[in-house]
């Protein structure tokens, strides 16, 4: 079943790191439609910092010479191959940065997909169930991917409003409950890094009814919008030096969500977990930077330092609901879609000069 789907999809591609922020308009051929795939017509787009990270070759080499990145997707479904039962055709969904995995291995079955050794990205990433088509994303007109990671949006939730929460939103949604649960009513969280992903950490924790929260930060400039966005208070790292004493033994559960890894010192946050506590790491560097910590401050009060990436479908649902229940929002600044916007939110994204996610609309008008 189909709507109208146009032989060739088009997209704002960047040809190569040295161009990075300077895309232009392609038109690609799509991979081919297998039974389980849906296509979608975009219609709100979210702008990631991986896409940044992607697009300037900071976590390797560019995989074509006309990438289309983009994994904050939004659109209405226009076409369903034979074999899909998730979706229907006029459908709302989003998709975040996966598009497919194997299916078969037990993390697939266990609602860890994001985890599959053969997971295929949503873009960069190389489709091995249909001919190696190395994937686009969704700085684009369409997008064709397996229904399986298409999730559905709430009708009661603004299409821009979801975008972000499709892969900033999840990945810090994914850990949050895997580690300090559903219930955070007993539980003193962390949330390092008041960026894309924290603003929407604190958001998360605040409606999962944490008992108390902590923004981390280098300075109090942020302080204002940390509280606004439901912290109860701001740690001035820089500016308190002895922030990690007057806090020892408080924290259940840390997050990192700091975009760089460059001078940061972890062992302060281990030092304030209580026992058993844990500390979660999202934050993808550059690869040429390195998180490290000195093993005294975990041993010494049994701390776990894990790491997440991105979150299931499953809990992708969840989160979407979530936000919908709740009359969330993340704070977004809204960018229609065209070359000249395009170049703007990445070259603006990399300075970080954003509060706090990007969202890519009017995707009918650059498309038409």
């Amino acid at each position: 079943m189909t709507k109208t789907v146009p032989e060739k999809f088009s997209g704002f591609a960047a040809d190569g790191p040295k161009t990075w922020n300077d895309t232009h308009l392609v038109h690609y051929e799509p991979k081919r439609l297998l039974p389980e795939d849906i296509t979608i017509k975009i219609q709100a787009c979210g702008v990631c910092g991986s896409d940044c990270h992607q697009i300037k070759g900071n976590w390797g080499p560019h995989p074509r010479n006309d990438l289309v990145v983009g994994h904050e997707i939004i659109g209405e479904v226009v076409e369903v191959g034979s074999a899909v039962t998730k979706h229907k055709l006029g459908d709302i969904v989003g998709v975040g940065a996966q598009s497919n995995s194997c299916g078969e291995c037990a993390r697939c079955k266990s609602n860890n997909e994001q985890y599959c050794p053969k997971n295929i990205f949503t873009y960069g990433g190389v489709d091995f169930k249909a001919d190696n088509y190395v994937t686009q994303g969704g700085y684009a007109s369409h997008i064709r991917l397996n229904s399986h990671f298409a999730a559905s949006v709430p009708k009661n939730l603004d299409i821009n409003a979801a975008a972000p929460l499709l892969c900033g939103g999840l990945t810090v949604y994914s850990p949050i409950v895997r580690n300090a649960g559903y219930d955070l009513s007993e539980k003193t969280i962390g949330i390092v890094g008041i960026g894309g992903l924290g603003a929407m950490a604190i958001q998360i924790s605040k409606a999962l009814g944490a008992k108390k929260i902590y923004a981390f930060s280098r300075s109090d400039s942020k302080k204002a919008d940390a509280l606004a966005l439901g912290a109860d208070e701001l740690i001035a790292t820089k500016d308190q030096p002895t922030w990690y004493q007057d806090h020892f033994d408080e924290f259940d559960f840390i997050l990192n969500c700091a975009n760089s890894g460059k001078g940061a010192n972890l062992d302060p946050y281990l030092m304030v977990l209580k026992l058993t506590g844990i500390f979660v790491n999202v934050s993808a560097p550059p690869v040429d930077e390195k998180l490290e910590f000195n093993a005294f401050p975990m041993i010494l009060n049994g701390g776990t330092v894990r790491s997440s990436a991105i979150g299931s479908m499953k809990e992708a649902d969840e989160l979407l609901k979530l936000y919908a229940d709740n009359g969330l929002s993340p704070w977004i600044e809204k960018i229609p879609i065209s070359a000249k916007g395009v170049n703007e939110v990445l070259t603006r994204i990399d300075k970080s000069d954003v509060r706090y996610r990007f969202v890519l609309t009017d995707f009918e008008k650059a498309f038409n």
